[in-house]
């Protein structure tokens, strides 16, 4: 079963069985405010203020990283990191404390879960880190003290736009992945690109009666025992420190028979067959003699560390989403060929749109998504179903949580608090909010009027609740501008006080109808009576049409 998960994939990670996981890709979020306010935006249709501080942003210090900084130390320890870089540790942590706290937040972020995901990785797999260059050679200095850096085998660089026109320095143009192995001994398949025009004009330029061919060397460097390192018609290859090198089997053209008993012959009598059937060319000028690669069985060249050949998606591609930072499927299917085999098990923690899901799903790969936004998960969730994949939840893959039941939200809220906050204010179309210090303001609701934007805060509450609650989110309604609504979000069932305690925020009036200022909703009324927020404006969520657009 394939496992599509909502939910902070630190707690996830915490209940996957170690060693589960064969490759593990991650496009963590750069800027995630951004990122969050312009899916939200797509994916729903509705309004949100650019300004707008999402919920999900890994920038920024806040008190629950400054004690995770102070615990680093002892969690590294514990997931087997060296003292070295534990002490590198503490050496950033004083000196980015007062000069770069936003990045200090990021890679605060990221250790915690590299850690977690380094115990998930089998010992024969892979991870690829998926970053820009404002902070890769931090996060690779991290990647080395929990992977290894003898486990190290390559910085990667995908070209993902064209030129910029940059005044004062070199255009940024590319991304960086990091690709560490989980050991010594780990997946590795061969992968071709295909040749571009102008290296086949350059390198196929021969034709015969089969097709264009170029000629490549029969020797290879150093000196063999054995048949290889034998003269054949005068030539000794091991007086010039070298041996014969035939072309393997995938190389030689497809209308070549080969003879009976060829799997069993020297390297001499192979020379002569290859010979007789005018595939070896003696040259004009020098010794030794080459061989003809046509074209037709040339595999292309193996996948380099720079990747220029996969562009990103333009506004204009099928397969958009309108994910701001939505990846092209082939450099998925890329990775996932070099670096798993049929039936492994593929992992992505920050799964957005989906990308590497899908490319997993193609390539006949086992997968694991997941993704703190609801919103992303609903869009994943309706591709996999659609016309592309037909799969069945339930039967290909599975849904985990999104609650759909009171006693679901109310497991959820003892989990994980923060998540229940989150899942509510999307189930009822809110847009979440980070914490601010604004008395338990949770995520708003915006709505257009003639006099422009105007908010519906939303407060939740998963504990015991109280009338002071009320009064706090009335006081919100008379403190913050442009906010004409409250929605208060419990699992509980407000109590008569609290009703009465929220009839004195009184009403407010558009377009000729009264709305209730401060409203309730329970999960009880959401999930089982379907009930909703009465606001001015209804707004149609656009998942199911941005899914049917999607053309892989």
């Amino acid at each position: 079963m394939n496992h599509l998960y909502y939910g902070d994939n630190i707690t996830i990670m915490q209940r996957m069985p170690k060693y589960s996981v064969d490759l593990i890709y991650l496009d963590p979020p750069f800027n995630s405010k951004q990122n969050y306010n312009l899916i939200y935006k797509s994916m729903t249709g509705k309004p949100v203020p650019d300004q707008a501080d999402a919920f999900c942003d890994t920038w920024e210090m806040d008190p629950q990283k400054e004690e995770l900084a102070k615990a680093m130390p002892m969690l590294m320890r514990e997931h087997g990191v060296e003292d070295y870089y534990v002490e590198f540790w503490r050496l950033w942590i004083n000196a980015l404390r007062y000069t770069q706290r936003d990045l200090l937040a990021y890679l605060i972020y990221m250790v915690q879960r590299l850690l977690y995901m380094k115990s998930i990785l089998r010992p024969t797999g892979s991870i690829y880190l998926h970053c820009d260059p404002t902070a890769s050679h931090y996060i690779k200095v991290m990647m080395d003290g929990i992977f290894g850096h003898k486990n190290f085998q390559n910085e990667i660089i995908w070209q993902r736009t064209n030129a910029h026109g940059r005044a004062k320095k070199w255009g940024p143009v590319h991304d960086v992945i990091l690709f560490y192995s989980a050991s010594e001994k780990f997946t590795w398949n061969r992968v071709f690109q295909n040749y571009d025009a102008s290296y086949i004009a350059s390198h196929y330029g021969s034709k015969d009666q089969h097709g264009a061919y170029q000629l490549v060397t029969l020797d290879g460097p150093g000196v063999r025992k054995g048949s290889s390192g034998l003269p054949w018609k005068g030539i000794d290859p091991t007086l010039k420190g070298r041996h014969w090198e035939l072309p393997p089997d995938r190389a030689l053209p497809k209308w070549f028979k080969h003879p009976a008993g060829y799997a069993a012959m020297d390297v001499q009598e192979r020379l002569e067959v290859l010979e007789a059937a005018e595939i070896v060319v003696w040259p004009k000028r020098g010794v030794f003699p080459r061989y003809k690669r046509y074209l037709d069985v040339a595999e292309g060249n193996s996948i380099q560390d720079v990747i220029t050949d996969i562009p990103a998606m333009n506004s204009q591609s099928d397969e958009r989403l309108g994910y701001p930072t939505q990846k092209p499927v082939p450099l998925l299917e890329r990775i996932i060929k070099a670096s798993t085999n049929k039936g492994d098990v593929v992992f992505d923690p920050f799964c957005g749109c989906g990308t590497t899901i899908y490319a997993a799903a193609k390539l006949d790969r086992k997968w694991v998504g997941c993704d703190i936004a609801i919103l992303s998960i609903k869009l994943v969730r309706e591709i996999l179903a659609g016309p592309k994949f037909r799969l069945v939840e339930g039967h290909d893959f599975d849904v985990d949580g999104i609650p759909v039941s009171v006693e679901q939200a109310e497991h959820l809220f003892k989990r994980d608090p923060f998540q229940f906050e989150h899942w509510l204010v999307e189930r009822v179309g809110g847009f979440p909010t980070k914490k601010t210090g604004d008395k338990g303001i949770d995520g708003r609701m915006y709505f257009e009027t003639k006099d422009g934007l105007k908010a519906m805060v939303l407060s939740v509450k998963g504990g015991k609740l109280k009338p002071g609650d009320v009064r706090d989110l009335r006081g919100v309604l008379a403190d913050q501008q442009d906010t004409e609504m409250a929605g208060f979000l419990s699992l509980q069932e407000p109590s008569k006080a609290m009703r009465e305690a929220a009839s004195l925020a009184g009403q407010f009036e558009y377009g000729g109808v009264m709305y209730d200022r401060l409203q309730f909703l329970t999960v009880k009324d959401i999930l089982e009576d379907k009930r909703e927020f009465h606001t001015p404006t209804k707004m149609v969520s656009r998942i199911s049409s941005a899914q049917g657009s999607l053309a892989l």
